[in-house]
């Protein structure tokens, strides 16, 4: 049988209703548009390098973790249907990640009616995560302690709406097209089985905007992220793996935090500069710490001004954010977000920061830092933490698989 038709069959055993016959419609109508070429190769490929860009999606760990982090995200909570049991997660996995590696590789999904927004993937990639109740459907004996709520800090004001979910969607690429493209069809893999939770936007620096393999800014104007384990590294494979640091919950598995910090930026506009880099720790210019000249130079904590005051003061976000414990550590992967419109009109709107966090252990590594920001951080007077949700992130799968498949094994 042909690849494609084993890609028909196996739908046809895994979908709902009567997706197969629209898949396999479509499938007609893609081969008939590469037949009058539609599909031919542009002769002009250079000028769409980046779009042309791919991320493997099959390896024994998920893409979308220790990949440089793409311009454009989206981050979507579903929860199952009532009645959802193990097969239901197991059909629904499989489909997911069927139609998500042809989608990061630039093939259109069978059941993709517009097969062409398919052509430029973007560095497009889908990232798994699961909630208490999948993993607990999946593999409930697997399923770590960290993998609840986190802890009530006294600078969250929670909003359901943000928050929770029994299975997360983290969509990046490099164009936003291409990430909304990817989301519509994962969505017709899903709908018969889970409802939309939440949909969380984001966006940093497009690509040839900033010096490559800079730091993000914030909507505050901030250098954001500087202190991040590099991928490849030791410390990367430590602080999000356990290899060698706090255990992970699984083998290539990790643990991702999301937070929604909405920051107040009409207030923020009311602080002098120097205020704001008091507040921060760093130079608001070159994100350079108080005591340095560059961005990754280690901040001096002992240092004192003329009258004898730290030049980087207590509740500075950088001395709150440091400790001295080497697992206290996590990989970001943060996002801003502006929702124009929103809230009272003439002022800035619902903005903010979609800070997606990495690590092996939530609880050793997360929470601590979290605790000590809660206690005394002056950035928590312009920030509040609105949304809040913890998933296991499993395996990735190899071709022929599905992303978590090990986890029904074990």
């Amino acid at each position: 049988m042909s690849e494609l038709g084993d890609r028909v069959s196996r739908r046809r055993l895994l979908a709902a209703g009567g997706a197969a016959g629209v898949g396999a419609v479509s499938a007609v109508g893609l081969e008939s548009a590469r037949r009058a070429g539609a599909f031919r190769p542009d002769p002009d490929a250079d000028r769409w390098a980046h779009g042309r860009d791919t991320v493997a999606f099959h390896g024994p760990r998920q893409a979308g973790v220790g990949t440089t982090p793409q311009a454009f995200a989206s981050f979507v909570g579903l929860d199952l249907h009532a009645g959802a049991t193990r097969d239901t997660v197991r059909r629904l996995l499989t489909v997911l990640s069927d139609d998500a590696a042809a989608l990061t590789q630039g093939r259109a999904p069978l059941g993709d009616q517009e097969p062409w927004l398919a052509q430029n993937p973007s560095r497009l990639t889908v990232t798994f995560g699961f909630g208490p109740r999948v993993l607990a459907l999946v593999a409930g004996d697997l399923r770590p302690d960290w993998l609840r709520p986190l802890p009530r800090f006294s600078v969250d004001r929670l909003e359901d709406r943000w928050s929770g979910g029994d299975l997360l969607l983290q969509i990046c690429a490099e164009d936003r097209l291409t990430v909304s493209h990817a989301q519509r069809m994962l969505f017709k893999d899903a709908r018969s089985t889970t409802a939309v939770r939440w949909i969380q936007e984001g966006f940093r620096h497009t690509v040839g905007s900033t010096a490559s393999g800079g730091s993000m800014r914030n909507l505050f104007g901030q250098v954001d992220g500087t202190v991040n384990p590099a991928p490849g590294t030791e410390e990367f494979e430590r602080v999000v793996y356990g290899r060698g640091g706090c255990p992970a919950w699984v083998e290539d598995g990790t643990a991702l935090v999301l937070r929604r910090i909405a920051m107040d930026l009409d207030t923020w506009d009311e602080v002098d500069t120097p205020a704001r880099e008091d507040s921060v720790g760093r130079r608001l210019t070159d994100g350079a710490p108080l005591t340095g000249s560059s961005e990754h130079e280690e901040p001096d904590f002992a240092a004192k001004g003329p009258l004898g005051f730290p030049v980087i003061a207590g509740y500075a976000h950088i001395r709150r954010s440091r400790t001295g414990n080497p697992p206290e550590q996590i990989h970001r992967r943060a996002y801003n977000y502006d929702v124009p419109g929103a809230g009272v009109p003439g002022a800035a709107g619902d903005v903010g920061l979609l800070f997606a966090s990495y690590q092996a252990d939530v609880d050793r590594q997360f929470v601590p830092i979290q605790q000590r920001l809660d206690e005394l951080d002056m950035l928590n007077t312009w920030t509040t933490p609105v949304g809040s949700a913890v998933f296991a992130v499993p395996p990735g799968c190899t071709e022929g698989g599905f992303v978590g498949d090990v986890l029904f094994d074990a």
